[in-house]
């Protein structure tokens, strides 16, 4: 569960600092947005070392997983666009690949 909830933690960190940005920088919004976007893209750099698995690039590979799964929530939660079945089935698809790749039996 702890592993879970640090990638969902990372996820909205990172997808809500890339939007802050984005505000800043595409829809003319205050200088500080993209300053609090900054830090909340560094705090995710942050939040993926605490996982517990030993390989960085498994880690990162099993949290593009995710991230692409929260990508498609925010979209839908605060941009308002509404996933399409392929956007389901692919997040779908990352989800089985996040569980293969970090609880897979290793020999």
């Amino acid at each position: 569960m702890t592993v879970v909830l640090l990638f969902v933690i990372a996820g909205v960190a990172e997808i809500g600092g890339g939007y802050l940005i984005w505000l800043w920088l595409r829809e003319g919004k205050p200088f500080s947005f993209g300053i609090i976007g900054g830090l909340s893209l560094a705090l995710y750099g942050v939040i993926a070392t605490f996982q517990s698995f030993p390989s960085f690039g498994r880690v990162y590979a099993a949290y593009g997983g995710v991230f692409i799964v929260l990508s498609v929530l925010w979209g839908w939660g605060i941009d308002r666009k509404t996933p399409d079945f392929y956007d389901i089935l692919g997040a779908g698809i990352c989800i089985v690949g996040v569980a293969v790749m970090l609880w897979g039996p290793r020999g």
